[in-house]
């Protein structure tokens, strides 16, 4: 049963996501693709979100390339559960939209066994310092460690340590 309601959250997301981003999103798109990204320095921002891209088999999704962002600087993966969490994440960090709040009601209701870990990730973005209103397109080439240790605590840089490793 499990299974059939991360299948339904997928769906809801590819859908409402196309939707939300014709809508809300008025931006630029970076025009940067996967394979320029893994020519960044191997220590970068770009070049870990081009590992990221290449090991999901993504592209960057024009106006939303600051979601893979956080992906790769949290260390959340594109599981349902962990994109729910990070939409916790964002919010304990401070990020408003309607998407975010949409995807948190219908992740909470849809997939209520994750909560404690919902919360948790919730509390690490309170914790951590603003990220959500950076602009990521000048940090790619920034040092991925160093940009870390100015948003995270020390504990949340070793559980994404361990993920990653774990990933691999």
């Amino acid at each position: 049963m499990k299974k059939l309601r991360k299948q339904l959250i997928n769906w809801l997301f590819a859908i409402s996501s196309k939707i939300y981003t014709r809508i809300y999103k008025n931006h630029e798109p970076w025009k940067i693709t996967k394979n320029e990204l893994l020519s960044y320095s191997k220590e970068s921002l770009g070049y870990s979100l081009g590992l990221f891209l290449k090991k999901n088999n993504f592209e960057l999704i024009p106006k939303v390339e600051r979601h893979d962002c956080y992906h790769v600087l949290t260390g959340y993966s594109t599981k349902v559960e962990d994109e729910i969490a990070l939409q916790y994440l964002s919010l304990g960090n401070g990020k408003r939209s309607p998407y975010l709040f949409g995807a948190i009601i219908l992740g909470s209701i849809i997939l209520p066994d994750y909560l404690n870990y919902y919360l948790k990730s919730f509390k690490i973005g309170k914790q951590a310092n603003v990220f959500h209103s950076l602009d990521f397109k000048p940090l790619l080439k920034a040092n991925i460690e160093e940009l870390r240790k100015g948003l995270f605590s020390k504990k949340h840089i070793q559980t994404i340590k361990n993920t990653i490793y774990e990933q691999v």
